[in-house]
């Protein structure tokens, strides 16, 4: 029941924590992917040491997990994680933990199927408004030009993948523009960053209470963008995107006073227009090597009792 605790407790710690210190970073905007994967591992160690905790609290309250987990086991190990005494809290504390665990799955199907049933409607509307031509197989091209007034360029998950592009953005998007546009969508379509979103918004709908979730997807949003936008500037330089950006959006009001949820616009334009330079390599591998460390450290929580015994 200790290790279910202390498992706990650093799970609470890294979701107050881990939001708080990256908030207070002034390096992701530099190296969105190097953020994202800290994010990553920081919602994984709060995952992990919830899981762990679940495991050993099931194992202190029913002899049937106990036996099937810790049967290779020598005695001393059994003794140290002190897996009989507790049994009532303990079972209480599992069933609570497993019944997160089975949330978060519906949560995440939830949203798999909802992304689903939209890409579904999205291509069910792309096919009506640009009908396939004779001999044309259905899903065939990367690219689909649709007629429209309003400039609008997106990437369409699904198999096979495909860039949506209007011909008023056509117009509009001059040089190697539309190139830049293109390698944006696929800097997302190759990095699966739909996945990403996915999961963050299922936590943080499933657990909205709990910061380090909401705060995770609200990153994701930002961090993919800024990961693409890097992806498509080392191709065709960090003007070009940034003049893409600015045509297929003027339009809409987002470069003004009150541009809401298009708020992230102008500081994807400005961050590419400063053209901040990156991290040392060596900071780089530090940053991602510790945040690769974080979700071990419920791993020695959960089997340093048990290392110790056999010691």
């Amino acid at each position: 029941m200790v290790v279910s605790l202390a498992l706990l407790m650093l799970g609470a710690l890294v979701a107050v924590a881990a939001p708080r210190v990256l908030a207070r970073a002034d390096w992701p905007e530099r190296e969105p992917v190097v953020a994202l994967w800290v994010w990553q591992c920081a919602v994984a160690a709060v995952l992990l040491s919830f899981a762990l905790a679940m495991v050993f609290s099931a194992s202190a309250a029913w002899q049937a997990v106990r036996g099937n987990l810790f049967a290779p086991a020598p005695h001393g190990v059994l003794e140290a994680y002190a897996l009989t005494a507790h049994r009532p809290w303990s079972a209480v504390l599992a069933v609570l933990l497993a019944l997160g665990g089975v949330w978060s799955a519906a949560m995440l199907t939830r949203e798999v199927r909802r992304a689903r049933v939209r890409r579904a409607r999205r291509r069910s509307e792309l096919l009506h408004r640009s009908p396939l031509l004779p001999g044309e197989e259905r899903g065939g091209g990367p690219l689909v030009v649709l007629e429209g007034e309003r400039a609008d360029a997106w990437w369409l998950p699904g198999t096979p993948p495909q860039l949506v592009v209007t011909t008023a953005a056509l117009r509009r998007l001059k040089g190697r523009q539309l190139d830049a546009v293109v390698a944006h969508e696929e800097g997302h379509a190759k990095a699966r960053h739909d996945w990403l979103l996915h999961c963050s918004a299922a936590l943080a709908e499933g657990f909205p209470r709990i910061p380090v979730f909401a705060a995770f997807r609200d990153e994701m949003h930002r961090l993919v963008e800024l990961a693409a936008d890097d992806v498509a500037s080392r191709r065709f330089g960090r003007l070009t995107i940034a003049l893409a950006l600015v045509e297929l959006n003027e339009d809409r009001g987002v470069f003004g006073p009150g541009s809401g949820p298009d708020a992230q616009l102008p500081q994807r334009v400005d961050r590419l227009l400063r053209a901040q330079p990156r991290l040392p390599a060596v900071r780089r591998l530090g940053l991602t090597a510790t945040a690769t460390l974080v979700p071990a450290v419920p791993l020695l929580v959960a089997f340093i009792p048990g290392l110790s015994a056999l010691g």
